[in-house]
């Protein structure tokens, strides 16, 4: 997606979308991160800011998985939290009857300066998780990052250690830092730890003048892009297989061969 100011165009966007996946066989969708609001100031979050218990954006979250059968990923949904001046970044994950499965909270703030007089400060807006989300879906044992999440690579071998088989890292890399790092942070990802990496990312230029890098993709455990859009609305699709996977670790056993935990 290359989603605007505008939640209710970006929902209709995000339903499309969904749609197109779902009618091409997926049983597991993700949506990139701010996908419901890319708002022209970081503090638009704060005026679309949703209690847990619901809200408009998580109630089509819901509806859309339970209407068309999947796991769904919610890219990121601005949600209260404990200091009112800040939102939580959540990634709520729906199964195929519109129940949550569980929400994570981006806990890696993107507070950089990718070049002079491009900068950007999450913390003023964001207050930051405390821990990692795996969950069990009818597609393989899923495991949640967003963004900024997928530079810190002690957050994904928690996961493994938690049995985790598929990591689903909704985004919205800047153009900057997606073409100098995107694919290979999201491949290293998958071989580091065997594992599937469904990555959508937010590709084009967004109303408030920001430029995101695109290039989502789903990658392989042996670390090989089965599917892959550079840039615009879209979706790409891929064979997700868990014994295949099982295979691999069992050939290549990496994972039993660590010895710093």
């Amino acid at each position: 997606m290359a989603s605007g100011p505008g939640v209710e165009s970006n929902l209709r966007e995000a339903e499309r979308l969904i749609g197109e996946a779902a009618a091409a066989g997926a049983k597991l969708v993700a949506l990139p991160e701010n996908f419901a609001l890319m708002g022209y100031r970081e503090t638009d979050k704060l005026k679309a800011a949703e209690d847990d218990s619901g809200g408009p954006v998580q109630d089509f979250l819901a509806g859309a998985a339970a209407n068309y059968g999947i796991v769904l990923v919610g890219g990121t949904v601005p949600l209260r939290g404990g200091d009112a001046g800040k939102v939580r970044a959540a990634c709520p994950v729906y199964g195929p009857d519109g129940t949550r499965l569980g929400r994570y909270d981006k806990m890696h703030l993107f507070d950089v300066e990718v070049n002079p007089g491009e900068a950007y400060r999450e913390s003023d807006t964001l207050e930051a998780g405390s821990g990692p989300l795996v969950v069990d879906t009818p597609v393989g044992r899923l495991g949640v990052a967003v963004c900024y999440d997928l530079r810190f690579p002690e957050l994904f071998r928690e996961m493994l250690l938690q049995g985790v088989e598929l990591l689903a890292v909704p985004s919205a890399f800047t153009a900057v830092t997606g073409e100098a790092h995107w694919e290979v942070l999201v491949r290293a990802r998958a071989v580091e730890n065997l594992c599937y990496v469904i990555a959508p990312n937010q590709g084009g230029y967004h109303v408030n003048g920001r430029e995101t890098f695109g290039g989502t993709m789903i990658v392989d455990p042996w670390g090989s892009v089965l599917a892959r859009r550079d840039r615009g609305a879209g979706v790409v699709v891929a064979e997700v297989d868990i014994e295949r996977q099982r295979g691999i670790r069992e050939r290549f056993p990496v994972l039993t061969h660590r010895r710093l935990f």
